[in-house]
């Protein structure tokens, strides 16, 4: 519960969460939708390919990435349930999501479709649903919001940790870079392939990028720094 502040006039709002309708929603609710939700599949059909979000700008100093809150968007509705870390659960988050979606909050985390994590809260993950050997789409897909998110072919990201991913809709291998308070959260992804076709799914976001982390891929964690022209290979340690 929000702290009620003193002497502040009502038509004051520099000292209270944005309200529902201040944050953004969908250009054409039909068309924008559709075009994020291609977008989405395709980076689920391609992981660890950072791709961009076209979307209004968040209303100022909320915790969220435009990333984030356009996934919730296209793919949140009356019967999608939510999660939110403590630290993102701020900025009128939940009554946005709720008005905008229609989807509900809920606090148990094995009862969430999506959480919304940072890095902080990956380093001591609840327990989601994972789904099981008939329902393996049972799960809950994590929705992270990072300092930083790049690749190695693409979008640079500095003094970035390097997580070699592969598995289907990878060819060869991809190389996705992180801030390095991922560690935790690549760790928990990686092990993935010892529940498989159970365990998590991860859209992992920055700003307006994102890029997305099925169950299926496999993850390596980069050690070292790689040539200028990105010829050479850093050595590799398994998460």
């Amino acid at each position: 519960m929000h702290n009620i502040l003193t002497n502040v006039e009502p038509h004051d709002q520099r000292f209270h969460d944005p309200r529902p309708h201040d944050w953004p929603a969908l250009d054409d609710a039909v068309h924008h939708g559709q075009r994020l939700f291609r977008q989405l599949l395709s980076a689920m059909a391609e992981p660890g390919t950072v791709t961009e979000f076209s979307l209004s700008p968040l209303p100022k100093g909320v915790g969220l990435s435009r990333a984030a809150w356009g996934t919730l968007l296209a793919l949140c509705d009356l019967d999608t349930r939510v999660w939110i870390a403590t630290e993102l659960d701020r900025d009128g988050m939940a009554e946005a999501i709720a008005f905008h979606t229609g989807a509900r909050i809920v606090t148990q985390a094995d009862q969430a479709d999506f959480a919304l994590l940072t890095p902080q809260s990956c380093q001591n993950l609840p327990c989601f649903a994972e789904g099981s050997d008939t329902y393996p789409d049972r799960s809950t897909t994590l929705l992270v919001v990072l300092e930083a998110l790049g690749s190695a072919d693409g979008r640079r990201v500095n003094n970035a940790d390097r997580w070699r991913l592969s598995g289907p809709g990878i060819l060869n291998t991809r190389v996705l870079e992180l801030d390095a308070a991922a560690g935790a959260l690549m760790t928990r992804l990686t092990a993935n392939r010892d529940s498989f076709p159970c365990g998590l799914d991860a859209i992992l976001t920055c700003s307006g990028h994102l890029a997305a982390i099925p169950r299926s891929t496999r993850i390596e964690h980069l050690v070292g720094m790689a040539s200028m022209d990105g010829t050479s290979a850093p050595a590799e340690e398994n998460a």
